[in-house]
């Protein structure tokens, strides 16, 4: 899948939202405690205000619960984890400053986050110069683990504490086009939101599409925050298009595809992860009835794995939209745990005076089935699970209608 001022939040499991710092203080390092014991921070990036706030919302609740169990099941003997989350309100540059935050807390051993792409381009050297380990639950855009000509077949990792449980736009793209075409459509107009993660998704739409024999109606873009698209919606319906594929979130999305709908264009909108939220629906109302999404992974809800994590998360009254990235939150957070628990037990149960670096090293050496599906990391730090799933609304609720994974 994007700087004012800077907000710390903190999630309990009564799901209260309170503004405070949750851990240590910056000057501590991790294993100070008042009990005695160790306390590990796991740091949280994501939109929890304004833009993409119910995504990045439950991208805070995932790190949450997995900490609240690790805790309950000591499954780090000796240690307390914590969570401190930080509003990067989906600002690239608030990301790098929340970067910078969270670096200079010693008691900060892994970074959960963030939700945007353009975000983590922004976060990656905070994070490498320190080696801090960071793992998105929701970046999609190659280039971040595979470098800028990953699309040429060279790519080249830039940062090896960048990891992410999400699987990329490279398949996701592909996977969308490869269901368009077969379900008959053979004319798209395709919008983008310019920002790092819709752009790249909406580019290789295109160009799978085409190669699957479509063909492209018209090109358009849109700036994030746009609310009329009066004159958008007029060039899409004159196109002819019989699908119009947006790369962006549900913020614009859902309003492109009420207004277009208004007026008359009963196409469907079909977009990435970045719009499959219940926020979308509920934004645009009936005009989402009939569009569609891809996102990584199978529908948590179908999970047996992840029937205890849903069950806690809705209980507990903690806000956001859990179904998107909640579950690969929680296997990104684990991933961090496990890899603490894995340098502790080989320095004698304490924490190594390089314990950043020694927990990037573990994070890369991942192998554990998680509750969104099993968790290891290639050579790029990329996820080796990818499955991907297309969504469709009806009768006002997102419904699996396809999951696989892209075969060219």
């Amino acid at each position: 899948m994007r700087h004012r001022s800077l907000l710390v939040l903190s999630i309990a499991l009564t799901g209260a939202l309170t503004v405070t710092a949750c851990g240590s203080r910056g000057g501590d390092k991790a294993g100070d405690s008042s009990s005695g014991g160790t306390v590990v921070t796991i740091g949280v990036d994501a939109p929890l205000s304004g833009q993409n706030s119910a995504t990045g919302l439950g991208i805070q609740g995932g790190v949450q619960i997995a900490v609240d169990d690790a805790n309950k099941n000591h499954t780090v003997p000796g240690v307390t984890f914590k969570v401190k989350a930080l509003d990067d309100q989906a600002q690239p540059a608030t990301g790098q400053q929340n970067a910078t935050a969270l670096v200079s807390d010693n008691t900060v051993l892994g970074v959960v986050g963030p939700l945007n792409s353009g975000v983590a381009a922004s976060m990656q050297q905070v994070f490498a110069t320190a080696n801090l380990v960071e793992i998105s639950p929701s970046n999609t855009n190659p280039k971040l683990t595979q470098g800028p000509d990953w699309g040429t077949g060279k790519k080249v990792r830039g940062f090896k504490t960048y990891f992410r449980t999400a699987t990329t736009d490279a398949l996701q793209g592909a996977f969308a086009a490869q269901y368009a075409s077969g379900i008959g459509k053979k004319k798209a107009f395709v919008v983008d939101d310019k920002q790092t993660y819709g752009a790249g998704l909406a580019a290789i739409f295109q160009d799978s599409f085409t190669k699957d024999g479509g063909t492209i109606a018209g090109t358009d873009h849109v700036s994030t925050g746009d609310k009329d698209f009066s004159t958008l919606v007029t060039k899409i319906k004159d196109s002819g298009a019989d699908l119009l594929y947006y790369g962006g979130q549900y913020d614009e999305s859902s309003l492109l595809t009420k207004q277009l709908k208004a007026a008359g264009a009963n196409i469907p909108l079909f977009g990435g992860d970045g719009m499959f939220s219940d926020t979308y629906i509920s934004t645009a109302g009936s005009g989402s009835e009939g569009d569609l999404a891809t996102s990584v992974g199978v529908p948590i809800d179908t999970l047996d794995s992840a029937k205890d994590f849903i069950a806690k998360y809705k209980a507990s009254g903690l806000k956001g939209d859990y179904g998107t990235y909640g579950g690969y939150s929680y296997d990104a957070a684990t991933a961090i745990i496990k890899a603490v628990g894995s340098v502790m037990s080989a320095n004698g149960g304490k924490l190594p005076t390089d314990a950043r670096s020694k927990i990037v090293d573990a994070v890369q050496k991942s192998d554990f089935d998680g509750i969104a599906g099993h968790v290891s990391f290639d050579e790029y730090g990329d996820t080796n699970n990818k499955q991907l799933t297309v969504y469709q609304v009806k009768d006002g609720k997102w419904a699996s209608v396809k999951t696989g994974t892209y075969t060219s």
